[in-house]
């Protein structure tokens, strides 16, 4: 009798994540990334590293990223309850990534 082997998918490393706002900045929108981060905490096996866009899809175009690894979930849990938009925001339409990418300046 021959014993059956478990079939096991390569490994694949992490991901990381990034989350990115934009438009207008509010409690509510922090509550929200407050979900996501702690969710994607819940998933180290899948998600890697996990990125906040410095003033949304800007900061993740000029690679202007906040490394939320290095917070702790106090801080993150905090957010529930902080006013206004605590990684920044901005109302930018986006194109394709190469025609964004040369055109994107980070604010000053």
């Amino acid at each position: 009798m021959s014993a059956k082997r478990k079939s096991r998918s390569p490994k694949v490393p992490a991901r990381n994540a990034l989350y990115a706002q934009s438009g207008g900045v509010s409690a509510v929108i922090n509550a929200s990334a407050c979900g996501v981060i702690e969710t994607a905490r819940k998933h180290p096996r899948e998600i890697g590293n996990i990125y906040a866009g410095r003033d949304g899809i800007i900061g993740a175009l000029t690679e202007n990223l906040i490394d939320l690894s290095r917070e702790s979930p106090a801080t993150i849990r905090a957010l529930r309850h902080t006013p206004a938009g605590a990684f920044g925001s901005a109302r930018f339409k986006l194109k394709g990534l190469e025609q964004n990418r040369g055109r994107v300046r980070a604010p000053h």
